[in-house]
């Protein structure tokens, strides 16, 4: 073990990529689905990264971290500070990681080590192991199960990364063959298996490795059947499963829900237990609480998952669109993503989302029977950021068109109003239901 007087000068590299769906450990999509494999890449480097910093603390090795994909703004929001960001150099994989050894020794590294990301089985002892042997050795290596290598590092910049056949199953014999041919002293570490392909995932655990969806959309219904359906089918993604709260239908809500595939469920009526009930089955990382009458944007789990990649936001929401085209309701549609996007107090018609760990830490929606998603704002803006996406979900506005958008408007600044004052939730959800079925009583009448 050395001194930090000893290593003050050394440098240890981790090779990563910022994670986005669809984009990132491709191989494993047909499997884990394209926001599955992106989890999987961000809990891989969270947890290398980990051991590095574990490594490094205290030892005077500087931790760099040269990323693909992303910005340095993103890679320092994602994983903090302590550490020198640097994007990866263009090119192959062998350019990229020369480039990353001669920037470091031209700044003065005496040893240099560069791991990736995707190593389960990386350790604070393997990794003294390696700068140890670089005392001696003028290249260390850890050779991967795979054929490749999961560690490389040099005591002085040698190019062993030249006409390499990156990818394959020869990258390690090619690489010891180079270092043989100029003379290099190599030094070889314990073989570890790094993730790339469905087999390599029996060396993980059990959480990373479970099949399991991104998101679940829980949707609590109650005689929804004429829109159901279609909230269903702009909500199918492969990393998402959709869970249908039923509240006690007369109609054909139930039938039609199931018939679209969709996971159904009965609860009592209200939508804060439906929507609680609806969380306790779901399998996902992250939850998505969505109004029957609500359609997502395109792309929404890639946005949902970009949010979430900062650790300090607690829950996001859409911003608020209708798919009416009047003045007033533009109006409303403007104040509304105001109050969203400024005071961070979003509601439940604009699709919250939130992780499920959290969710169910703050005990789930508070039991009201109204103002359930205002009240669940107002605690969980102390747990962490509350953003509002560039993209907007699409409301139906059949509220407005039955009630009027004015009087509908009203309606509901005297319930917040309301529930400010102090007013318990049952007497305003006693009148806010008594005043709607009265404009509705007008409304048919007429």
């Amino acid at each position: 073990m050395f001194g930090s007087q000893d290593l003050q000068d050394d440098r240890l590299i981790i090779f990563g990529r910022y994670p986005v769906p669809g984009q990132t450990k491709t191989r494993l999509i047909p499997d884990l689905g394209p926001a599955g494999a992106a989890e999987l890449q961000r809990q891989l480097t969270e947890k290398a990264l980990t051991t590095a910093r574990a490594y490094t603390q205290g030892r005077g090795i500087e931790l760099g971290f040269y990323f693909e994909g992303g910005n340095t703004k993103k890679m320092s929001q994602w994983l903090g500070s302590g550490m020198i960001f640097s994007e990866q150099e263009p090119g192959d994989l062998g350019v990229r990681m020369r480039a990353a050894f001669l920037k470091s020794f031209q700044s003065g590294r005496r040893r240099v080590v560069l791991i990736g990301t995707d190593i389960p089985g990386l350790s604070i002892d393997l990794l003294d192991k390696a700068f140890e042997a670089l005392t001696g050795h003028d290249v260390v290596i850890g050779p991967s199960t795979d054929g490749g290598y999961w560690l490389i590092g040099m005591q002085h910049p040698v190019n062993l990364f030249q006409d390499i056949d990156w990818g394959t199953e020869t990258v390690f014999e090619q690489t010891i063959a180079l270092a043989k041919k100029q003379g290099m002293g190599v030094h070889l570490l314990n073989p570890l298996t790094d993730i790339d392909t469905v087999e390599d995932l029996t060396a993980l655990s059990s959480d990373l490795t479970q099949r399991r969806p991104y998101v679940s959309i829980i949707i609590p219904t109650l005689n929804e059947e004429d829109i159901i359906e279609s909230t269903i089918h702009r909500a199918r993604n492969r990393d998402a499963e959709i869970i249908v709260v039923d509240g006690g239908s007369t109609d054909g809500t139930i039938a039609r829900a199931a018939g679209t595939g969709a996971c159904v469920v009965t609860a009592s009526c209200g939508r804060a237990n439906q929507q609680n009930r609806g969380a306790e089955l779901a399998g996902g990382r992250m939850l998505l609480f969505l109004h029957a009458d609500t359609h997502l944007p395109d792309d929404y789990i890639g946005h949902i998952f970009e949010a979430m990649m900062d650790p300090m936001t607690a829950t996001g929401a859409f911003r608020f669109k209708t798919d009416l085209e009047t003045p007033l309701i533009k109006v409303i549609e403007f104040m509304t993503n105001l109050r969203s996007i400024y005071f961070k107090m979003p509601y439940g018609d604009q699709g919250l989302f939130i992780r499920k760990a959290l969710f169910e830490s703050m005990g789930g929606f508070p039991d009201l029977p109204i103002m359930e998603d205002f009240e669940l704002m107002r605690r969980i803006k102390k747990k962490g950021r509350v953003i509002t996406l560039p993209v907007s979900v699409i409301t139906s506005g059949r509220r407005w068109l039955n009630l009027g958008v004015v009087k509908t408007t009203i309606i509901n600044q005297i319930v917040i109003a309301a529930y400010f004052m102090g007013v318990s939730p049952g007497r305003i959800a006693l009148w806010y239901q008594n005043k709607r079925r009265r404009v509705n009583y007008d409304y048919n009448k007429n």
